[in-house]
């Protein structure tokens, strides 16, 4: 087995403005303001998630409060070329601005992504698309940021044993902005770690998290996580 590979991302957890339906806001989303993000000059990969599912399916755990509409993940060379290109410049006033015309919030976090499991080439896909959850997660109030990242990484091992996984990413959460271009603390913003799991289909997920791995997967789970806060979305890659 190779050693996960690592890459630090920027992403943008996001809520439409109240009022704008689901289409609206997708529509606005994917045509107007990737394109846009699309222009900065040092950005390396982009990737839209909108959700489209908010049910838990095949988990028994507590959810947190957070209910967003989709998940932004963008990967610059550097963390200083990230704030440098969303804080400076003409462009990057124009995307301030659609934001506050499409969006009714945003928060920012920076993440350190694991691949523990290589998810399927959309571009190389014949068959339907696969079934792609993004999940928010909150450690234990006793519990350290150590304690977490240590036991999360024995988790990995656990989804690995899991049937039908098709990809799985860890995203560690390393720094916080709970308004876009301020950094904040924990407390302000109290979300640990963002899953990234792919499955065939729906009945996949189920019979996974049912099978003897996935109850050992997930008795582990209850052992160093307080919430699971699940999302199905559809995946739209613009860079």
């Amino acid at each position: 087995m190779t050693d996960p590979t690592t890459t630090t991302l920027r992403m943008g957890l996001i809520r439409k403005q109240p009022g704008w339906t689901d289409e609206a806001f997708s529509r606005h989303w994917r045509e107007r303001h990737g394109p846009l993000v699309a222009r900065l000059p040092t950005l390396r990969a982009y990737r839209q998630n909108r959700v489209t599912d908010r049910l838990q399916r095949g988990i028994d755990f507590a959810r947190g409060p957070w209910d967003f509409d989709g998940f932004s993940q963008l990967q610059f060379d550097a963390a200083a070329q990230a704030d440098a290109a969303f804080n400076t410049g003409e462009l990057a006033a124009e995307i301030r601005a659609d934001e506050r015309h499409f969006l009714g919030g945003l928060h920012i976090v920076t993440v350190e992504q694991t691949e523990v499991i290589a998810p399927p080439s959309p571009a190389s896909s014949a068959g339907p698309a696969m079934l792609k959850r993004i999940s928010t997660l909150r450690r234990p109030v006793a519990q350290s940021e150590e304690d977490f990242r240590r036991e999360w990484k024995v988790h990995a091992d656990h989804v690995r044993r899991m049937p039908g996984v098709a990809g799985y990413r860890q995203n560690v959460v390393v720094a916080r902005e709970f308004e876009k271009g301020t950094p904040c603390g924990y407390a302000e913003l109290p979300i640990d770690g963002i899953v990234e799991l792919w499955f065939e289909n729906t009945d996949t997920l189920n019979a996974a998290f049912a099978s003897p791995e996935g109850q050992r997967t997930m008795a582990h789970a209850k052992t160093f996580l307080a919430e699971i806060t699940a999302f199905v979305v559809e995946e739209f890659r613009v860079v």
